[in-house]
């Protein structure tokens, strides 16, 4: 068994304060600032990507909420990178049959959904939501019936912006296979949201749609471009031509 103290005594190690200061700057740790107080030990994602591959499937979950609520933000993104591996060892090979590990997955999704908050910054959001909440959203329970997505409207609704950004971002899971609608229903529920880390982030998820089903895309912005903040707008345009893009920013 691998402990959190193993995980972090590995990290320490790692230490670079070069890197540390330009962590800090650029996940916005200032006072006021979306990061505010975030404490880093400069390591860089492949670094803890490295840890994490070495240790996968072999720290408890009492370890992993122990890395989740560690004051350093590598320590809490090794969490949800180890959640990560474990829903990919959950979810079913090929020729298995989709309720395999169901009760593994549902084990995992609650897990990451009770410390969601941990996740307070962007890149913990983004490495890890999709790839843990989509798997578990995507198949079937032991019983053979879906997960309800409604807990995404829950996250959109909630009053934290990390579940918020969770909320949209998972839906990448369900772009990849080709399904939107998730996208859009959670894109409603967030046009009129404050912050410019969700502006940029539905943004993206609708850009994603567009990569693959552009019509989807345009069908939505006419509907809703006039209650878009310009932040969502441009993102969500950003690969159609120049003349679209033209378009649509002066609707």
């Amino acid at each position: 068994m691998t402990t959190a103290a193993d995980i972090l005594e590995t990290m320490r190690a790692m230490e670079d304060e070069a890197q540390r200061r330009v962590l800090g700057r650029f996940f916005k740790t200032a006072p006021g600032e979306y990061g505010e107080g975030d404490r880093f030990l400069g390591l860089r994602v492949p670094q803890t990507r490295g840890i994490v591959k070495e240790c996968r499937l072999d720290v408890p979950f009492g370890e992993i909420e122990a890395l989740l609520r560690s004051p350093w933000h590598e320590a809490r993104l090794a969490g949800f990178l180890l959640l990560v591996e474990e829903m990919k060892d959950a979810t079913p090979r090929r020729g298995e049959q989709p309720v395999s590990r169901a009760a593994r997955r549902g084990e995992i999704a609650r897990f990451y959904l009770a410390h969601a908050r941990c996740a307070n910054n962007w890149d913990l959001v983004d490495l890890s939501c999709y790839k843990v909440l989509g798997p578990w959203l995507s198949l079937p329970c032991a019983d053979g019936g879906m997960p309800e997505r409604g807990v995404l409207d829950a996250l959109a609704g909630s009053d934290n912006l990390w579940e918020q950004r969770i909320a949209i971002v998972t839906t990448m899971a369900f772009v990849k296979a080709g399904c939107f609608a998730d996208t859009l229903r959670i894109s409603d529920k967030l046009l009129g949201h404050p912050h410019d880390l969700i502006h940029k982030a539905v943004g993206w998820m609708l850009r994603e749609v567009g990569k693959r089903d552009i019509d989807t895309l345009r069908g939505y912005l006419e509907a809703n471009v006039g209650r878009m903040h310009r932040t969502t707008l441009r993102y969500a345009i950003e690969r159609m031509s120049a003349d679209e893009r033209g378009y649509f920013m002066r609707r």
